[in-house]
């Protein structure tokens, strides 16, 4: 009986397995917005930086809101099996560098990264242990609204992801948790999502997830 207290005891002691968590949800959605107030509010979480191969905007900085590489060197990466997850969005590639969620999962870091929707829908076959986490605009106006004030978009790209925009909202059952990305309300989406990652430190039967 007293091994078995022992045991048991050393068990409760354990920390909390290191959490991956995918943060997906329709272009405009304030995606990049709620990761970089989580970033200025200096919560312990590694950010990874997706790769893309669309021209930075003006506000974007290399290395911090993307790794921007050439296509060239972009299909390199996929040859040499440097990615965990790519697509092609919108005449784009986006892919999400494998070696440094490995990296920070071993240190025992939770880690989080930012995916579209398509992303999200293989990264779920890939790391189903990790934890799904949906931006919903609070309505489809609103969010063209947002794309519409990006002043990045033409009139037909920006129909063209309103309506994939809708469909992406269809696969809501595919993910984890859903958090509402209100305008001028980001620290609510914040406290929203750091609340999921509090649950999930809770769970009796941990995630465990490896790559």
């Amino acid at each position: 009986m007293r091994e078995m207290s022992l045991n048991n005891e050393l068990t409760f002691n354990l920390p909390p397995k290191p959490l991956l968590i995918v943060l997906s949800g329709p272009s405009g959605v304030g995606k990049d917005a709620v990761l970089s107030r989580m970033r200025e509010l200096r919560y312990p979480l590694e950010f990874i930086t997706t790769m893309t191969t669309r021209p930075r905007r003006a506000s974007e900085r290399d290395h911090i809101d993307y790794h921007f590489v050439s296509p060239a060197k972009f299909q390199e990466m996929i040859k040499r099996n440097e990615l965990l997850e790519w697509a092609n969005v919108y005449g784009n590639w986006y892919g999400v560098p494998r070696e440094p969620i490995k990296q920070a999962l071993e240190r025992g870091q939770d880690t989080m990264v930012k995916v579209d929707v398509q992303g999200a829908a293989t990264l779920k076959k890939l790391v189903p242990q990790a934890v799904f986490i949906f931006l919903m605009p609070p309505s489809l106006e609103e969010l063209m609204l947002r794309l519409k004030l990006r002043h990045t978009e033409s009139s037909f790209d920006l129909a063209l992801r309103t309506k994939t925009a809708a469909e992406e909202i269809k696969k809501l059952p595919f993910f984890d948790y859903v958090v509402y990305s209100r305008r001028d309300e980001i620290d609510r989406a914040v406290a929203d999502i750091m609340a999921i990652i509090t649950a999930e430190k809770c769970r009796v039967k941990p995630r465990e997830v490896s790559l």
